[in-house]
């Protein structure tokens, strides 16, 4: 009988379909760079300014290095913000950073921003306090956290109205966060990679351990920032310091061609240069869905000859 072929036949074509269905919901999240908030050497313009980009306080940059937000000095505060908004509902940031010094005591850290106000210098790490958006603090100095191990990642959501709670290291204002023992005066340039699907999810995975490794910090649902903000970051000493540097700033934006991802439709304006008018982003097709019809009609034929081969077999048998 042809049974056990057709079966045969019909495992090969799953087993086919599988991972390449998985594939196709793995890549349908695709990407645009977004250089108007994005940061690499040499940094500056000919004119040794920023198009994209201002700073200030204690901000210096090597264009052939890095952007030191803080030297090894105490009491210094350095900030770099977007000139333009962040205006892609997902995204994803990847920084390289360095956080270093000779110093055996040292504080108190850096922070990432994706706020609606931008630039305004204050208390927490550098910025004003009671923002609204999104504040991811890189803590290096331990106020009072018991069994807390420092350095520390937190992340807080900003309603524009709550102080951050400085004495207590943001523990009433956490809404995730994980020690990163290591990541000061690590053997490499650092990373943290922070993904952001509207209204759905952030997630922040750390390099720190290892190059080319990356380590979850946290991953959370329903994560609600404004549909308008900008991307900046800060650092702060005071009685004790060290430097905070950026060496790289990758920006994306996230979309689906067929907008049919389970973590948010994606949409953005990327600003040309020197122009307001957006770029909007190309779609395009995926060959993945045409390899799929194509399993799935073989699988309706496969599925049909083993329904007329029984049925012909149970007409021979009656005679």
């Amino acid at each position: 009988m042809a049974f056990p072929s057709v079966l045969s036949l019909l495992s090969v074509l799953l087993a086919a379909w599988s991972p390449f269905a998985v594939a196709q919901e793995a890549d349908d999240v695709k990407s645009i760079p977004l250089r108007t908030h994005s940061l690499q050497q040499p940094y500056l313009d000919s004119d040794m300014q920023s198009r994209w980009f201002d700073f200030g306080g204690s901000t210096v940059i090597r264009a052939d290095q890095y952007i030191r937000l803080t030297g090894q000095h105490p009491s210094q505060a350095g900030w770099i913000f977007s000139r333009v908004p962040l205006t892609a509902t997902n995204w994803e940031i990847e920084v390289e950073f360095g956080v270093h010094g000779t110093n055996n005591l040292f504080g108190d850290g850096m922070a990432m921003w994706v706020t609606k106000d931008r630039a305004q210098q204050g208390t927490v790490f550098g910025m004003k306090d009671k923002f609204e958006g999104l504040g991811l603090f890189f803590d290096t100095y331990k106020n009072n956290r018991p069994g807390v191990v420092f350095p520390y990642i937190m992340a807080m959501v900003g309603d524009g109205q709550t102080s951050y709670d400085q004495a207590n290291d943001g523990k009433a204002n956490e809404l995730a966060g994980c020690s990163v023992r290591g990541i000061r005066n690590a053997d490499f340039n650092t990373k943290a990679k922070i993904t952001y699907f509207q209204d759905k999810q952030l997630t922040v995975d750390i390099m720190y351990k290892k190059e080319d490794e990356w380590t979850r910090c946290f991953e959370v649902p329903n994560v609600k920032l404004p549909s308008v903000t900008y991307l900046g970051f800060s650092a702060e000493t005071g009685e004790l310091s060290d430097n905070h540097d950026l060496y790289k700033v990758e920006t994306k934006n996230l979309y689906s061609p067929s907008g049919s991802t389970n973590r948010g439709a994606a949409g953005s304006k990327e600003y040309s240069r020197g122009k307001g008018r957006p770029n909007q982003p190309k779609e395009s097709g995926s060959w993945m869905w045409f390899f799929t019809k194509f399993l799935l009609a073989g699988s309706v034929l496969v599925v049909a000859y083993v329904g007329f081969t029984a049925y012909r077999a149970r007409q021979r048998d009656r005679f």
